[in-house]
């Protein structure tokens, strides 16, 4: 077994997450000398009548596959390959990362005073073997007014994250209730993730 898995993705989230684990990793990303380039914007966009659950597990199986030639082209050391992604979806309209200030305004509206799912996908590849999990959380924001919104996309947290916020951010204070993972809600299900290193024979 080896002593490390490699991560495939630029959340710090992730990599606190797996560190909170005990969990050894080194990065896996596409941005490299040399690389070729990998068309992320082609793997993450929706498909006409795709649901949110079926949407992130192939946006993740999409990112693995890349990570998996990534490693190969390298030539690197053998460890497992882990990648995630997270889903923000209300009803069956996935709520993406915002593309700016405005398109954060439009989601934080939609959210407001409304209950929402959160999917996040993990998926672990270990020489041919492929392992996934899904979690799935609801969450609950209060009502947020309009200055509050505004307020909160001023910090700049709604910014590349999946539903326009961060919950281990400042828009904790609008989250009333939640019901599920928090780490996943993060952007990793720690529990799940363990469970798929259990398998690959990891102590935890």
């Amino acid at each position: 077994m080896a002593p490390f898995i490699y991560l495939a993705s630029q959340s710090p989230r992730r990599r606190q997450l797996l560190e909170q684990l005990g969990v050894a990793h080194e990065l896996l990303l596409s941005n490299a000398a040399g690389d070729i380039a990998e068309d992320a914007e082609a793997i993450e966009a929706e498909r006409a009548g795709e649901a949110p659950r079926d949407y992130v597990q192939r946006v993740t199986a999409g990112k693995l596959d890349a990570a998996v030639a990534r490693h190969a082209r390298r030539g690197l050391a053998a460890a497992p390959i882990l990648c995630s992604d997270t889903t923000v979806a209300l009803g069956m309209q996935i709520l993406g990362k915002p593309v700016d200030a405005d398109d954060a305004r439009r989601i934080l509206r939609l959210l407001s005073g409304t209950e929402h799912e959160v999917l996040t996908a993990v998926a672990m590849q270990s020489g041919a073997q492929r392992l996934q999990a899904l979690s799935v959380s609801t969450v609950k924001f209060e009502s947020m007014s309009e200055a509050q919104i505004d307020a909160y996309i001023a910090t700049g947290e709604p910014m590349g994250k999946a539903g326009a916020y961060g919950i281990q951010g400042r828009a904790a204070a609008h989250i009333a209730e939640i019901r599920g993972s928090y780490s996943a809600i993060m952007g990793l299900p720690v529990y799940e993730t363990a469970g798929l290193l259990r398998q690959l024979g990891w102590a935890l």
